[in-house]
């Protein structure tokens, strides 16, 4: 997903000073004024993807944001850790030694928000509905790995993978896999707007001005029947133009949290502000930026021209001037902290070096400069992104190797639509893992069905490798399958990853439950979120 993944084990220790300032770790604040959230970006509604929280077109990290607590899935992940753990089921797990059969029981009782009884029926309904639908933008390829689906019972469901798969249970904690009512969302086409009808821990009313959504509103459900305790009634989650005035927000306490979109200069100066009614929590994070090639691109269809670029960027002088240091140096697609990363284009490229470049081009007889258009999103990941952009134009330009231009889109869903459609060719994107496991890194960009639309193929990696590091249930023992992976993206560079940042969280110091606010997945959990007693 274009998207995000943390590292959140190590949080407690950092934290607990805060907590202890903010009245306790639970704080659960029943009743009261609602909390309010900020975030520094938009969810909106277009012709080519009229339903951005419909789960079967839903695939960036602030619409799931708003469906974890609103919709219910199988399985979450844990406060901390990667081992899912069972909500609507009552318990979950592989019934074959070869990872084909997977079985769940659910929970008895479950009802949507709207009263209507929630059965097995509607588990399989919501997967092959996902499946039906197959929208171009959506998360699918998390399903395409399902055979079908079995309800020998109201309270049953089986899943029969058409290959071994143990990052399966994974997959069932993401909204892709999110439970629908049958007898409310269309079978074969989108649930268009805004209204979400679910069975999460909070009902969601979605407000909106024209296509864009403004405020989501998040009550309490009392129908809900699942592993999460909401430990605060209400919760606002409030949608702004820009970081600067969310940042602003937050100062003078128009909202109590922000999570999503603080620039790099942002944190550093709520961290140095000394203001005692602000924190500041800096997580090891596993968001990763990149460029995407459209290999097919005739500026870019020669892998020559591609390893010249991965050769000649200098991703340290990125996160230094850039980002001051609030990320790290990436040279693989897989961040630091997963089983299966190695510095694969590091190996590949060493030091940046404009001369080896050169040489490159030369080799091929490639007529330098290279001239090429790269396109970015002005909104979706944050004010640094046109910085970034402009960083990298420098760099590859001051060689005289490339004429590189540079083009900003506005729209996110435009930009998602027309990189699909390969109408860029090459352009800058992020991503939050769907699961925090390496494959995520990995197997959505590669494929017939990849999340990019790339028209780059290898074979190597989609029958061999992939499908044997899916059999592993030790993910230790798939390191070698993803190393190799790895490798082989370093030596075609249909992508090039730059940096890998953290995550920020900044709340008003009254705010509790801060430090299970993301997940390992990077997906924020407002169910965690109370208020306690300030200074």
């Amino acid at each position: 997903m274009n998207r995000k993944t943390l590292v959140l084990p190590a949080l407690a220790g950092l934290l607990a000073p805060v907590l202890a300032a903010c009245g306790g770790g639970d704080g659960a604040g029943e009743g009261g004024d609602p909390i309010v959230v900020g975030v520094a970006t938009h969810i909106e509604a277009t012709k080519e993807a009229p339903a951005p929280l419909d789960p079967a077109q839903a695939y960036d990290v602030d619409a799931w944001n708003v469906l974890r607590p609103s919709l219910q899935t199988l399985m979450r992940l844990p406060r901390s850790g990667t081992a899912p753990e069972p909500d609507a089921a009552e318990s979950c797990g592989f019934r074959d030694n070869r990872h084909e059969q997977f079985r769940c029981t659910l929970r008895s009782g479950l009802k949507f928000s709207n009263g209507h009884a929630l059965t097995a029926e509607d588990v399989k309904f919501s997967i092959e509905r996902i499946q039906a639908i197959h929208h171009a933008n959506g998360p699918v390829a998390l399903l395409d790995g399902i055979d079908k689906v079995e309800t020998p019972d109201d309270e049953t469901v089986v899943f029969h993978l058409k290959t071994p798969d143990a990052t399966f249970p994974q997959k069932l904690t993401t909204p892709a896999t999110a439970i629908v009512d049958a007898e409310v969302y269309p079978k074969s086409r989108l649930h268009n707007g805004f209204d979400v009808t679910g069975s999460g821990p909070y009902t969601v009313r979605a407000e909106h001005s024209g296509n864009r959504v403004t405020k989501a509103v998040f009550t309490k459900n009392p129908e809900y029947q699942g592993g999460l305790t909401a430990r605060h009634d209400k919760i606002e989650m409030r949608f702004f133009d820009d970081s600067a005035t969310a940042e602003r927000e937050l100062r003078k306490g128009g909202i109590d949290l922000l999570s999503r979109g603080l620039s790099p200069s942002q944190a550093k100066s709520l961290q140095n502000a000394g203001d005692s009614h602000l924190t500041v929590h800096a997580m090891p994070g596993q968001e990763i930026r990149y460029l995407a090639f459209n290999t097919k691109a005739p500026a870019v269809a020669d892998k020559a021209v591609r390893q010249a670029i991965a050769q000649i960027v200098n991703r340290s002088a990125l996160v230094r001037d850039v980002y001051a240091y609030t990320g790290d140096p990436l040279f693989s697609l897989v961040p630091t902290g997963l089983t299966g990363h190695v510095n694969a284009f590091f190996n590949k490229y060493g030091n940046p070096s404009a001369e080896a470049a050169r040489k490159m081009l030369q080799q091929a007889n490639i007529t330098t400069p290279v001239k090429f258009t790269l396109t970015y999103t002005t909104r979706h990941y944050g004010s640094s992104t046109a910085q970034e952009i402009r960083a990298l134009q420098r760099q590859l330009n001051s060689t005289g190797l490339f004429a590189v231009d540079i083009k900003g889109v506005d729209s996110w869903q435009q930009f998602r639509t027309e990189g699909q459609e390969g109408k860029y060719t090459a352009y800058s994107m992020g991503w939050f893992a769907d699961i925090p496991d390496a494959d995520n890194y990995i197997a959505p960009f590669i494929g017939k069905e990849n999340f990019l639309g790339s028209p780059y193929r290898n074979s190597t990696i989609e029958s061999q490798l992939i499908p044997a590091s899916r059999q592993e249930s030790d993910r230790n023992s798939a390191a070698a399958a993803f190393k190799r992976a790895q490798d082989i993206i370093a030596e075609d560079v249909p992508l090039l990853p730059l940096w890998q940042g953290k995550q920020y969280v900044a709340a008003r110091d009254d705010i509790t439950g801060t430090q299970w606010a993301l997940n390992t997945s990077s997906g924020l959990q407002i169910w965690e979120l109370g208020r306690g007693v300030a200074d």
